[in-house]
């Protein structure tokens, strides 16, 4: 804690590494603290008014009680989730308790009382928040969800550096492609990869047969193998993703939306709007100065509808190395998927057969 600040204050949009640093700032208070009654953690999770008032109240009564035998004590207010924009955070008497918050804060004696506060999701412009910037150790946690995929990336770097580990090119891109905005899973999954590389630097390969396809509606490997024209990994991975129990239909969500991005590149290419190179198509940014206003409201939205707001990355990861099918081949495709679709439903326990006459009838060629 900095010496003329009376308490910490850590917030971000994250909760998960939100809280992850304020465990590690608990400890280290913690250590401060010989008296295990002097320990006190207090739920700042709030559901309702009703529930921001008790939060309050018992911290409120914690910063006052007196240790039993003497000493300094340390408070923790944790996971406080009515400081942002939900219906909660918002309501009036909330913001009236918060304003008690503040009056019990400005009262605190670090020298008797070590009080420490973590917040996610937090809207900075407010009082509160930035009265705690002017007045408390303030520690703002960046990266996750808040910074999109940069923010995902951040984290990524963040923990490898923190085991000693790094990434071949094109391998962080990839885990952020398979497990989504998920900060969780993602520093879990980087942990398990650095395990085992085991000081070499972590592969693509490694992370596209280590780590899960978590993404919302991403079955990433059928795709992959799909797309790239490989029938026999495509066989196998429609074997691995039915024998863990999977459906057909997400898997033809997953073709349609790939190929209806890839007929979107094909006809930039073949316009003259894009261009095809070694490291995938270029020229994407350019092209949605002159076309990204033809998709309206969902222009900032991510979907397979609008190929402009996809990651530049995994655009070049579809676009196979510079290699793109014929439009034919591409509405062949979706034509396909249609008719595939309509048979699963007429066959819904022969899934995976379906799948595989689909497979064989594309790719076998």
């Amino acid at each position: 804690m900095a010496a003329d600040k009376p308490f910490i204050f850590i917030c971000g949009q994250d909760d998960f590494l939100v809280g992850r640093l304020g465990q590690e700032r608990f400890n280290a208070l913690a250590a401060e603290v010989t008296d295990d009654f002097g320990r006190e953690i207090i739920s700042g999770f709030a559901a309702n008014v009703d529930e921001v008032g008790l939060a309050v109240s018992r911290f409120r009564e914690s910063i006052q009680t007196l240790p039993m035998f003497g000493g300094r004590r340390v408070v923790w207010l944790k996971d406080v989730n009515f400081l942002g924009e939900s219906v909660t955070g918002k309501a009036e008497s909330t913001l009236l308790l918060v304003e008690d918050l503040q009056q019990v804060l400005a009262q605190v004696n670090p020298d008797e009382t070590l009080v420490l506060i973590t917040a996610a999701p937090v809207d900075r412009r407010r009082v509160f928040p930035k009265w705690c910037e002017k007045n408390a150790d303030f520690v703002l946690v960046a990266g996750g969800e808040d910074g999109g995929a940069d923010g995902m990336a951040a984290v990524v770097l963040a923990e490898a550096r923190a085991l000693g580990a790094t990434f071949a090119p094109g391998a962080i891109e990839l885990l952020l492609t398979k497990i989504g905005a998920n900060t969780r899973l993602l520093v879990e999954e980087v942990r398990k990869l650095a395990t085992y590389a085991d000081g070499a630097p972590i592969t693509e390969a490694e992370v596209t047969d280590l780590s899960p396809n978590a993404a919302d509606s991403d079955f990433f490997e059928t795709a992959e193998a799909f797309f790239s024209g490989d029938l026999r990994w495509t066989l196998g991975a429609l074997r691995r993703h039915f024998f863990s129990g999977g459906d057909g239909r997400p898997v033809i969500a997953t073709l349609q939306n790939r190929n209806r991005l890839l007929l979107q590149m094909r006809a930039l290419v073949d316009a003259g709007d894009a261009r095809l190179g070694s490291r995938g198509i270029e020229g994407v940014s350019g092209a949605a100065a002159a076309y990204r206003e033809r998709f309206a409201e969902a222009a900032a939205e991510k979907s397979s509808f609008n190929l402009f707001s996809q990651n530049s990355y995994y655009l070049g990861k579809l676009s196979n190395a510079g290699r793109l099918p014929s439009v034919r081949r591409l509405i062949d495709n979706q034509q396909d998927f249609v008719a595939t679709f309509l048979e699963i439903t007429r066959r819904p326990r022969e899934q995976q057969e379906v799948l595989r006459e689909l497979a064989v009838r594309c790719l076998a060629g």
